[in-house]
């Protein structure tokens, strides 16, 4: 069964730009390693919740939006080996400064149990 990793991310809603040219380049990097497919959505509908949700769980700031995305690998053991070479590959340097702030990113790994 594939394995899922997925992130959220908080964004500068002007830095949508910097942020999609970030994920063209990472993209082919992914695959290269075995991923099936990178996705990233730019939050749209992302309404605030009354106990919970998408922006308070990243923290997000007045003019940042939420950013949702997975990568899908055929199976966990391919996701673990080809995480690790994508982190150690000097490609993955993104040379200069992120368009958003990493260390309010959430992300885990994830078993699928349905895919209907």
């Amino acid at each position: 069964m594939e394995y899922v990793d997925g992130f959220v991310v908080p964004v500068p809603a002007g830095n949508k730009d910097a942020y999609r040219e970030m994920a063209v380049k990472f993209a082919p990097l992914f695959k290269e390693f075995g991923a099936l497919r990178m996705v990233e959505c730019w939050g749209d509908d992302v309404p605030d919740g009354k106990v919970t949700d998408f922006r308070r769980a990243v923290q997000a700031e007045e003019g940042e939006v939420v950013v949702f995305s997975w990568i899908t690998w055929p199976d966990k053991a391919t996701r673990d080996a080809g995480m690790k070479r994508v982190m150690e590959d000097p490609r993955m340097q993104p040379g200069g400064d992120m368009p958003f702030d990493g260390k309010r990113m959430i992300y885990g790994g994830f078993q699928v149990i349905l895919d209907g």
